[in-house]
């Protein structure tokens, strides 16, 4: 599946130092610890020579990913990550019904040696707003504006508001079964029901930074196939 991806096709925005892509599910950002599958930054390379990642999705996660072409607007772009001034936004599909308005989590983040994050006292600072977009009848389209960009930040603080995202089963989500909504749903003989997205339900849908010149730029991501077929679902079930 991956290796038919064309990296042009992801491009979402370019000039002569950035390009945003609509990076798909499933691919890494940077080079995985282990076995040589492809991931953005060496697609990237490929398009263009000097490129470097500004910051990273993770691996699951789909949507607006910036990078750059060349070392000055390296520094332009991590700086304004480091500074915060950088907006992301993001869309989950959490389990429950919830009403957020604007809604404030404020918990420290600390990552531990596997590859994971937990809240903790002594962590680092998080800051995360959530918004509901829509309610479905089990679930809610959430909105998320984090502040900082802690590992793991969203799904955890999805977690702390007992509204864990569909799919991540690391922290507290449960995989989604067509067959919980659906009355008569039949599966065949001997099939064994899959999940209705086979990966935590998370989207990158928007980027806004300065450009070497000052002038703002936003870019937004739509959603990939399997994001959107959750979402039509969960609306035409509720």
């Amino acid at each position: 599946m991956k290796k038919n991806i064309d990296f042009k096709d992801l491009i979402l925005f370019e000039d002569d130092d950035f390009v945003v892509i609509n990076k798909p599910p499933f691919l890494a950002t940077l080079d995985e610890r282990v076995g040589g599958a492809p991931n953005i930054l060496r697609m990237a390379r490929e398009y263009s020579d000097d490129m470097q990642a500004c910051h990273r999705l993770d691996k699951e996660t789909s949507g607006a990913l910036a990078l750059a072409k060349n070392p000055e607007a390296y520094r332009h772009l991590s700086m304004q990550f480091e500074n915060r001034e950088v907006k992301k936004l993001y869309h989950a599909v959490a389990w429950g019904v919830h009403q957020f308005d604007n809604k404030l989590v404020d918990r420290s983040i600390e990552t531990t040696t596997k590859g994971k994050a937990r809240l903790a006292y002594k962590g680092k600072p998080a800051e995360t707003y959530f918004t509901t977009l829509e309610p479905f009848a089990r679930h809610t389209l959430v909105q998320c504006v984090p502040i900082t960009g802690r590992m793991h930040q969203i799904r955890l603080h999805l977690m702390y508001l007992q509204a864990p995202i569909v799919g991540d089963v690391v922290y507290g989500g449960e995989d989604f079964y067509l067959s919980t909504l659906k009355k008569k749903f039949n599966m065949k003989d001997g099939e064994e029901e899959q999940p209705f997205i086979k990966r935590f339900a998370l989207h990158a849908a928007k980027l806004t930074f300065a450009r070497l010149g000052g002038e703002e730029v936003t870019v937004e991501a739509p959603y990939p196939k399997d994001f959107r077929v959750l979402v039509d679902t969960l609306r035409q079930y509720s």
